[in-house]
């Protein structure tokens, strides 16, 4: 795999467009350090989602590179993407739970692939959904929970592996303003631990008076 001496996430000119001629961004150059906290920000639909899903292969770009901790994504094969997504956690916007797993095997299941111990996996998975406000919740299955609890549970799983880096795809917007906040701690306590952590939200008020950067996506450019 081409690797390269970069910040922790970088972007060459790439672009995304699907069939026919939808252009979602086009020409996208970006770095960001490790450790970094950064919002990406705009109007739903401008294409902060596709932006994550590209980042942990999900979609390919239609052109440019992009490298991941100094490695060019497009050396990764299918069968090698896996251990890309080792070091990233992903809070989806739909939250993507297993409905027939208890909310304790939901978050347990990405220490299982990494092979870690079980009173040491069963330790973390209590400490974490602890810091959510779901320590009395995990015998409960996801269709039990409300949409914000759901939402903590997805949480939750991004980071209990500890992850170098975490992509939230608009992890408040079904919390109130108690839970959203509490939400905002966790991302800094995370950051503060080392994480890299990109915050794709549409809602200002997140960003209003923080010193974090600011990436406004808009008419398929990154605007900072």
């Amino acid at each position: 795999m081409i690797s390269i001496e970069s910040s922790i996430i970088r972007l060459k000119d790439v672009s995304k467009k699907y069939p026919p001629d939808n252009v979602v961004f086009s020409g996208i150059d970006l770095e960001i350090e490790k450790g970094e906290f950064v919002f990406l920000t705009g109007p739903s639909g401008t294409g902060k989602s596709t932006m994550l899903r590209i980042l942990f292969c999900a979609e390919r770009p239609a052109s440019g590179e992009i490298w991941v901790d100094g490695v060019a994504l497009s050396s990764f094969s299918n069968a090698q993407v896996p251990y890309l997504r080792r070091k990233i956690g992903v809070i989806f916007q739909d939250f993507k739970l297993l409905s027939n797993h208890t909310i304790f095997d939901n978050v347990a299941l990405s220490l299982e692939v990494i092979g870690l111990g079980k009173k040491q996996a069963e330790q973390r998975v209590m400490q974490v959904l602890e810091g959510v406000g779901l320590a009395g919740k995990t015998s409960h299955y996801p269709l039990q929970l409300s949409g914000g609890e759901q939402q903590r549970v997805a949480i939750a799983r991004a980071v209990v592996n500890r992850p170098s880096i975490i992509l939230a795809d608009e992890p408040t917007g079904n919390l109130d303003l108690q839970r959203t906040e509490e939400v905002i701690m966790l991302m800094e306590e995370l950051n503060a631990r080392g994480a890299t952590i990109i915050f794709a939200t549409h809602d200002d008020r997140l960003f209003e008076n923080t010193h974090r950067r600011v990436l406004r996506l808009l008419n398929g450019k990154i605007r900072i």
